[in-house]
C-alpha cells in the first residue's frame, strides 16, 4: 500500500478536474502530477534518501499539499514543523528527525534564519514562498522548472510515511510515525464513513502539520476532489471561499463554528454548498449545535473523536445520530460510534472490558495506529500494548456501542480544537524566579471549548502579575499553550498523600454544572 498511490489515482481519473486553489492560482491534477516527480528529483539530488526526512515549516499552500506526495516519491519522509512553536521546540523536532532539508514560506524566514544558525544539521532550505527567494536558500518553483521527473521510490506498506510531533507529558514532543499502510487504510476508512465521495470541494484551515488539518489531503486526493487552501482561519475568508469555491466538506472545531454564527456579516454569504461539517477537538455544545441546525440547515455534522496516534480518528457520531429530542436524545453527547476498521474497547484497571455504562480506560486497535513514537521506545510501549492503543481518556459505552467520554485520565487541555498538556505551561511558568507551586488545568469557555488556566503560589516576598507570568510563557512555548488566565493563592496548593498536586479539586468548580469534562 503506497501514499503516493492516491495522487496516481487522481491524476488518472480525475486529470481536467480542478485539483488545488491558493488564491488566484488554480492547478489540475495533471499539473499536479506533472510537478510532483520534478520536485521528487529535486529533493534526490539535494541527497535524500529512503527514509529521511524532510521538513517543512510554512502556512497552507498548494505547494504544501504537493510536498506530501514529492517527498514519499522521493523516498523520503515527511516532519511537519508546528507554525506555533517557538525555535526551540521547532529546533527539537528538527534534531529528533535529523532533517537536512528544511521548506520555509515567506511567514517563517526569521524563524528560519535562528534555525540555520542553532541547526547546522539542516544543510539545504528551500523558499515555497511567491516572492524573491531569500539569499541562502534554493527556489521551490526553481527546482521544479530544473529537473526532469523521476521514477515513483515506490515506498510501501511498513515505510515511513510521515510523522506528527505531538505535545506529550513528557520533556519533549513526541513524533507521532505513520506507515504508509496506516495512512493508506485510514483514507479509505475514513472515506467510507462519509455520505458522499463524489465531486468534492474541501476547505482547508487548519494547519498542515496536524493530523486532522493534513488527513484530508489523502482522502481528497483520493477522490479526485479539490482542495481549496487557505492559509488559515478567519471568519470572513472561510464565508467567502465557502459560496465562491462551492464548497462540500470542511473541518471546523465548535469554536469555529461559533465564529462563523456569530459573524456580523454571516447573512451575506451563501453557505448552502457545505454539505458535511466534520468537527472533533472538543465536544459541540448542545446550544450551537441547535443554533447550527437553525442556520445553516443545510450542513450535516459529523463529530469525530481519536487522535494523532490513532490515525486521527476512532469513532464518528454521524448526522443521523445528532438527535435534539426522543429517547436517544442522549446520543448527542456521546462521541459517536467505532469508525470503519476501529475496534474500540474500555478497559478496567485490571485489564478487562468495563460494563455497560462502566467507566474505564478508552483503548483502540485498527490498522492504521501509528507505528510508534520516533526515537521513543519506551514511551511507544507505554502507549501501545498488544496492538491495542491505549489513548488515556476515560469513557464509556452504551448498550448501542455509543461511545461516551467522561474526562481525561491525562490532564490534557483542549482548546479551540488544540491538544495542551498541563506539564508544559507549569515548566515554563516554575522558570519565572517568582514561582514556587503552580498548577494549570482546563476551565470552561464558550469561545474555546476550555481555556488554559493557571494556579500559582508565588515564594514568600516575591511579587508578579498574571501578565507578566503570561509574556514570561510566551517565551518559553508557543501561544496557544499559555495560561489565558492566572489565579494567585496564599495557601500551598492540595496534594495527594504522595505529593502530586489534585487537580480535581482545582478544576471540578469550574466544571459545576457541566455534564462533560472534555
Amino acid at each position: 500500500m503506497q501514499g503516493t498511490q492516491l495522487l496516481k489515482r487522481a491524476v488518472q481519473c480525475s486529470a481536467h478536474r480542478v485539483a488545488t486553489i491558493t488564491g488566484a492560482r488554480r492547478r489540475t491534477w495533471k499539473e499536479v502530477g506533472e510537478r510532483v516527480p520534478r520536485m521528487a528529483a529535486a529533493l534526490r539530488s539535494l541527497g535524500v534518501r529512503d527514509g529521511a526526512f524532510v521538513a517543512i515549516l510554512a502556512m497552507n499552500s498548494d505547494r504544501y499539499l504537493e510536498l506530501f506526495f514529492a517527498v514519499p516519491w522521493a523516498g523520503g519522509a515527511l516532519a511537519p514543523l508546528n507554525i506555533r512553536w517557538s525555535v526551540a521546540e521547532n529546533a527539537y523536532a528538527l534534531t529528533d528527525s535529523k532533517a537536512a532539508i528544511l521548506f520555509v514560506d515567506d511567514s517563517f524566514l526569521d524563524q528560519a534564519e535562528q534555525l540555520r544558525v542553532e541547526m547546522p544539521g539542516v544543510k539545504t532550505m528551500i523558499y515555497m514562498g511567491d516572492g524573491a527567494t531569500p539569499p541562502g536558500m534554493l527556489s521551490y518553483e526553481a527546482l521544479v522548472a530544473q529537473y526532469a521527473p523521476m521514477p515513483d521510490a515506490n515506498r510501501s506498506d511498513d515505510d515511513l510515511y510521515v510523522i506528527f510531533y505531538t505535545g506529550g507529558t513528557t520533556a519533549h514532543p513526541k513524533g507521532v510515525a505513520m506507515s504508509h499502510k496506516g495512512v493508506y487504510m485510514a483514507t479509505c476508512c475514513y472515506l467510507a464513513l462519509l455520505p458522499s465521495v463524489e465531486d468534492l470541494t474541501f476547505l482547508y484551515v487548519a494547519g498542515y502539520f496536524h493530523f486532522a488539518g493534513a488527513s484530508a489531503l489523502w482522502y481528497i486526493t483520493m477522490a479526485g476532489g479539490t482542495h481549496a487552501i487557505l492559509p488559515k482561519f478567519d471568519a470572513l475568508p472561510v464565508m467567502k471561499a465557502i459560496g465562491e469555491y462551492r464548497v462540500t466538506n470542511a473541518v471546523l472545531v465548535p469554536t469555529m463554528v461559533n465564529m462563523l454564527l456569530s459573524h456580523p456579516d454571516f447573512d451575506q454569504y451563501d453557505l448552502t454548498s457545505l454539505k458535511t461539517c466534520i468537527y472533533g477537538g472538543s465536544p459541540m455544545p448542545e446550544g450551537l449545535m441547535l443554533r447550527a441546525m437553525e442556520k445553516v440547515p443545510t450542513w450535516g455534522f459529523y463529530q469525530i473523536y481519536g487522535m494523532t496516534e490513532t490515525g486521527g480518528f476512532a469513532t464518528m457520531l454521524r448526522w443521523r445520530d445528532h438527535i435534539v429530542s426522543g429517547e436517544k436524545v442522549s446520543r448527542l453527547r456521546s462521541a459517536g460510534q467505532a469508525g470503519f476498521g476501529n475496534e474500540i474497547r474500555v478497559m478496567l484497571p485490571d485489564g478487562t472490558d468495563a460494563a455497560v455504562g462502566q467507566i474505564g480506560e478508552i483503548i483502540v486497535r485498527s490498522d492504521f495506529l501509528m507505528v510508534g513514537y520516533l526515537n521513543n521506545p519506551e514511551a511507544t510501549r507505554a502507549a501501545l500494548r498488544d496492538g491495542w492503543m491505549h489513548t488515556g481518556d476515560a469513557g464509556y459505552l452504551d448498550d448501542d456501542g455509543f461511545l461516551y467520554v467522561a474526562d481525561r485520565v491525562k490532564d490534557m487541555i483542549v482548546t479551540g480544537g488544540e491538544n495542551v498538556y498541563s506539564i508544559e505551561p507549569e515548566r515554563a511558568l516554575f522558570l519565572h524566579p517568582a514561582v514556587r507551586e503552580a498548577a494549570v488545568i482546563g476551565i470552561p469557555s464558550e469561545q474555546w471549548g476550555e481555556a488554559v488556566h493557571a494556579v500559582v503560589v508565588l515564594k514568600d516576598g516575591a511579587r508578579a502579575t498574571a501578565e507578566e507570568l503570561i509574556a514570561h510563557c510566551r517565551t518559553l512555548i508557543g501561544g496557544y499553550k499559555c495560561p489565558r488566565s492566572i489565579e494567585f493563592r496564599a495557601e500551598p496548593l492540595p496534594v495527594t498523600p504522595v505529593g502530586k498536586v489534585r487537580k480535581n479539586v482545582l478544576r471540578d468548580p469550574y466544571w459545576a454544572g457541566h455534564e462533560r469534562k472534555i
